[in-house]
């Protein structure tokens, strides 16, 4: 069973957002099938800071692309990527005190992350055509994005 279903209706055109967005769904399935399986916490904490590292590298390249088309909306998505990142940040921060997971919140969160923000915020922001050629980090830059920000979580949680 997984929480987010991946299909066509989340595919707005632009190979690289839609490679991302896809990716981003399946770490969040894979993190929901962990919860499910009552896997050990240190996984289960080690995964969610993959996702959180995941979701910072895209939604900077997201930015990057925004401001060099000055968006009119950046501000505002942009501040929808804030909140979603602390979030994901207070979840991570909250597991790694307790012993306890609420677990229908985690899972709304993780559904959230993903299915709110884009059929908000992102929806809107493909749709606009000549911000269709999306700047993609080559695989080595996405890794230490990825990592850079996987270590931070880690480091202010801690």
């Amino acid at each position: 069973m997984v929480l987010i279903e991946w299909g066509e209706k989340y595919c707005i055109g632009i190979m690289n957002i839609d490679y991302e967005h896809e990716k981003m769904v399946e770490q969040i399935n894979s993190l929901y099938a962990l919860v499910n399986n009552r896997a050990d916490k240190q996984l289960i904490v080690d995964s969610l800071g993959d996702i959180y590292g995941a979701i910072t590298a895209h939604f900077a390249l997201e930015e990057k692309m925004m401001r060099k088309h000055s968006y009119a909306h950046y501000k505002e998505h942009k501040a929808d990527h804030q909140r979603l990142l602390k979030d994901i940040s207070d979840i991570f921060e909250s597991l790694e005190k307790s012993n306890e997971l609420d677990e229908p919140l985690f899972k709304q969160k993780l559904a959230d992350w993903f299915l709110l923000h884009f059929k908000t915020h992102d929806i809107r922001l493909h749709k606009l055509v000549k911000l269709s050629p999306h700047d993609r980090a080559d695989e080595p830059t996405m890794r230490i994005l990825v990592q850079n920000a996987k270590n931070k979580l880690l480091c202010t949680t801690r």
